[in-house]
């Protein structure tokens, strides 16, 4: 099979080259950084052991793991395309209302404390994901809920 050159223009650039039909086949996201951002530790949350395989698999393919990988690649990228369907579906308002709120603040997290907490707990309710920040401290309280936060613009509790 003849393989195609990229295609450039001012946008973006479209590489025709078909993938091997031994990598299994995926749709991008299609997300902003925004709902990604909102999704990822739920993402992070679901998708921990695809992950780690995928992390595993470049770190032991010696400077390789952009070709070697594909496979694990495209199961992270099934299992977040995942996440962000049934977030749409069970809590898209809240989602919604979260990650515009972080497209507006520059992704300044302490800005959309209040939307947050109502997305964490729909997603937890709903979905049974929940938002843990790795290496916070058993006896300290995690950022995210904290009552108060350190560089908010808004006095008083944060939601």
């Amino acid at each position: 099979m003849a393989q195609r050159e990229p295609q450039f223009n001012q946008q973006s650039l479209i590489d025709t080259t078909p993938m091997p039909d031994h990598i299994p086949k995926v749709q991008e996201i299609g997300a902003t950084s925004a709902p990604l951002y909102s999704a990822a530790y739920f993402i992070g949350d679901r998708c921990k052991a695809y992950n780690d395989d995928f992390m595993k698999c470049k770190q032991e393919s010696n400077g390789r793991g952009e070709l070697d990988c594909l496979k694990e690649g495209r199961k992270v990228t099934r299992c977040a395309a995942s996440v962000i369907k049934d977030i749409n579906t069970h809590c898209l308002q809240q989602f919604t209302a979260h990650w515009e709120c972080l497209e507006n603040n520059n992704h300044q997290l302490w800005e959309c404390r209040g939307p947050e907490m109502k997305l964490n707990n729909c997603v937890f309710e709903k979905l049974g994901l929940k938002k843990e920040i790795p290496g916070t401290p058993e006896n300290v309280v995690p950022v995210h809920l904290r009552p108060k936060q350190m560089y908010s613009n808004h006095i008083g509790k944060q939601w």
